[in-house]
Parts: C-alpha cells; structure tokens; sequence
C-alpha cells in the first residue's frame, strides 16, 4: 500500500439513537446504509418525536454501554440471562449502572426507567435494517478526518477526543485535517464522491450541515458560549481549496454525509484498512 494513501483509524456506532457511542474493530454495512448497531434504537415521546440532543439536554448527562450479546438474538433464558442486546444506564451523579434488555417484547423496564429519568412517558423503538439517521437522503456512515478533530479541539481548547464526542462521526481516518472535504463535490450538488474502505464502497454526498450539539458539552449539556460564531468564523477561515462553495450556503458544515451503493450492502470496514477516493460522478 502506498505510504501516502490513509487508513480507518476509528469506528464508532451510536446504537441508542443521541447516547454513548459504541467502538469497533469492524462493522458490516446495513441494507438501508448505515453500519450493524447504528442508530438501531431510538427513544420517542408520547408523540413520536425524538428524544435527543438536539430537544432534550438532559440526554447529554446520560451515559450509556451496549452489549450487543449473541450474534443471533435469543430470549431470556431460564436462569434469568438476557441472550440478545443489553444497555446499561447511568446517570452522571450515579455510580451504579442499571442494565436492561434491548430484545423486542422486552424493552418495558428500560422504557419504565428512562421515563422516571426523563420526567415524562417514553418508549424505545428499534429499526434492524437501518436504524434512526439523522439524513435519510444520504444514510450511509459519516466520516471526518483525525486532523480535523484535532484542528476543531484547537479553536476551543478542548482535545481531539472532546471534539470526536460532540461531533459523532462512524469513521475517522487517520488523515491531516480536511481531508474528508475531498469527498463531496466542490461545485456541483448534483454529483458524488466514490471512496472506498477496504473491499466497500461509499459515496460522498455533502458536508453536514450541524444541529446544536456540538456547541453542547457532552457530559453536561451546557452550551459552549460563542460556539457557533467562532466555529463558523474558524471554518470559513480554514476552509481548504478543494472543498469549493457549492454546499456553503454558509460554515457551520463539518463531517460529510454518504452514501451507500446497493453492491456494498453486507461488506464490513475495518480499523486499518486503507481508504481511497475515486472520481466524482453524477448523482
């Protein structure tokens, strides 16, 4: 491999729609685009509507584990175990987790508990083949490059890892920042990026254009003051040559939004495998 080509440092999936994200060696792509795990569950109101970072601060001092238990879910055996996926719970002022079970018909205690925690009634919903994104036109998993995270810690004085958390990709590359601005068209809105991750292919589609979280402390849910004025201002000031103005109607874009093509459904992408950036095509 060239030494210059760039490789998957990271992956992360959310599995609880706006909680802790999840880390893999691996994950296999998802027949509605987006990587096993992501975004599979979602809590909702009385509504239908999100319980997320973007409505409800109080998610933010939420910290969360997933177990993602046997590859083939089973129920609840006869000694009391749970086969098929756990989430563990706890507060920020808590030091006991609460672990509840994730299989379908079994979700009432944990919906019982993040009603008392929230304060109002909700319930988990849960989507196997392409979980709950946030950009249904462009599902496939969203990338960003390790420089960038470092460049966006710099101008607020917060660490790579700080930045990683409020931002929330599924893909950071090991590659100086900006890189992932190469994976979306520069001057037409109408083409896309192909890239590749090991044997998978993905397209880019468009810098996403960020909600309040990332101004939000992640632990707390604080806002950061003056967030999103600097955040604009630094990146209009950075902005690489090559990410052009077709998707800057203005700067607060970061990461990039994909993609996936029907073929790439089932392939896996792996930490450390090398990523490659194709030509751009018509949509």
């Amino acid at each position: 491999m060239d030494d210059a080509t760039p490789t998957l440092a990271r992956v992360a999936v959310y599995p609880v729609k706006s909680l802790d994200p999840h880390p893999l060696d691996r994950a296999t792509v998802r027949e509605h685009g987006g990587l096993s795990h992501d975004r599979e569950f979602a809590i909702v109101d009385g509504d239908g509507g999100y319980v997320n970072g973007k409505r409800e601060p109080a998610t933010h001092r939420l910290r969360s584990r997933f177990e993602p238990g046997e590859v083939s879910e089973t129920p609840r055996g006869a000694d009391g175990s749970v086969g098929g996926p756990t989430l563990s719970l706890r507060p920020n002022d808590a030091a006991e987790w609460a672990t509840f079970s994730l299989a379908d018909g079994e979700r009432a205690p944990l919906e019982a508990w993040l009603s008392d925690y929230f304060g109002y009634e909700v319930a988990v919903e849960r989507d196997e083949r392409g979980g709950f994104p946030d950009d249904t036109h462009a599902a496939g998993p969203t990338v960003v490059a390790s420089g960038t995270l470092e460049e966006v810690g710099s101008w607020f004085g917060f660490g790579a890892e700080t930045a990683r958390r409020r931002l929330r990709p599924n893909l950071v590359v090991d590659a100086p920042a900006f890189w992932e601005d190469r994976l979306y068209s520069a001057t037409d809105r109408e083409r896309v990026v192909p890239f590749t991750v090991g044997d998978a292919t993905f397209e880019g589609v468009n810098p996403c254009q960020r909600c309040v979280v990332p101004s939000r402390d992640p632990d707390t849910g604080e806002e950061t003051p003056g967030f999103r004025q600097r955040f604009v201002e630094k990146r209009r000031e950075t902005l690489p040559p090559w990410a052009g103005d077709a998707w800057f109607d203005h700067f607060f874009r970061l990461t990039v939004n994909t993609r996936v093509p029907r073929g790439t459904v089932g392939e896996t992408v792996s930490v450390g495998a090398p990523v490659r950036v194709g030509e751009e095509r018509p949509v």
